[in-house]
């Protein structure tokens, strides 16, 4: 018997638990500023992620290492001031939790305070369950993150699919239930087997959030800048374009540029 849609005014952790609870699919985009940020819920987004990938597609660098907690409160309450329904998640980045829960606290605290964000995510698991339990501790909501870890690409080597053997599945599994455990609202696994995180998500009672992941999971996530086409260098299997903006945005700006020098921009309407 299907079950009727709640029509959530706010998104919030536990809204995001009755979706599954009830076989509603969660949708989930990334956003950095606050045009952006406007757009994508009002168009309905259950959560916007503003994640680490700030440092990829805002700053052109080639990992997400290098940004830092500053530029992470400044993208994340530029979002918040834009949104009405959508739950705010926010990377903590690397280096600013991976040393000790206490550190781990500081950072937690300080995204919270300074942005107005509604909740956290941290790449990993087992072993950084220790800076998790003492986030929650302090009344902060986590989302954990398992699978491929960017902030662990040096260790991986590559952004290549994770958790194919069975040893690394085995231990994405655990991981998986005790974040559940010590009270993460929810999981993102990135770039695994479709038929593993099916399992994961089958096996907890918190919503996963896939990318990557194939299509048994609670919810879906992608980057926004990739999933509307304005980086068109970037097509790994998993993404689907829903627009070429790239093409769409240099016609356009050509044409701007064409008008300006052709002295047809402004004409006489559009002056004082």
């Amino acid at each position: 018997m299907s079950v009727a849609k709640k029509d959530y005014k706010r998104i919030t952790t536990k809204s995001l638990i009755e979706m599954k609870a009830h076989g509603e699919k969660i949708s989930m985009l990334t956003a950095y500023d606050y045009t952006m940020a406007k757009i994508v819920d009002t168009a309905g987004v259950d959560v916007i992620l503003v994640g680490d990938s700030a440092s990829n597609v805002m700053a052109g660098h080639e990992t997400t290492l290098p940004i830092t907690l500053d530029q992470m409160i400044y993208h994340a309450s530029s979002v918040v001031r834009a949104i009405s329904r959508s739950l705010v998640v926010v990377d903590l980045p690397f280096g600013s939790y991976q040393s000790d829960p206490k550190e781990a606290l500081r950072s937690a605290i300080r995204i919270m305070k300074e942005s107005g964000a509604h909740a956290l995510k941290l790449e990993g698991g087992s072993e950084i369950k220790e800076s998790i339990k003492r986030i929650l501790h302090a009344g902060i909501p986590v989302m954990g993150h398992l699978g491929l870890t960017p902030q662990s690409i040096y260790k991986f080597g590559s952004y290549t699919v994770r958790a194919k053997e069975d040893e690394e599945a085995e231990k994405l599994m655990e991981d998986a239930k005790l974040l559940e455990k010590i009270g993460c609202f929810g999981i993102v696994l990135e770039k695994i087997p479709a038929d593993l995180a099916k399992r994961v998500a089958e096996s907890v009672s918190i919503p996963i959030i896939g990318i990557g992941a194939g299509g048994g999971v609670d919810g879906q996530v992608l980057v926004i800048h990739d999933m509307l086409g304005m980086n068109n260098e970037f097509s790994p299997r998993f993404l689907r374009r829903y627009m070429n903006l790239f093409e769409g945005m240099t016609t356009a700006i050509g044409q701007y540029v064409t008008d300006v020098k052709s002295a047809d921009f402004p004409n006489s309407n559009e002056q004082y």
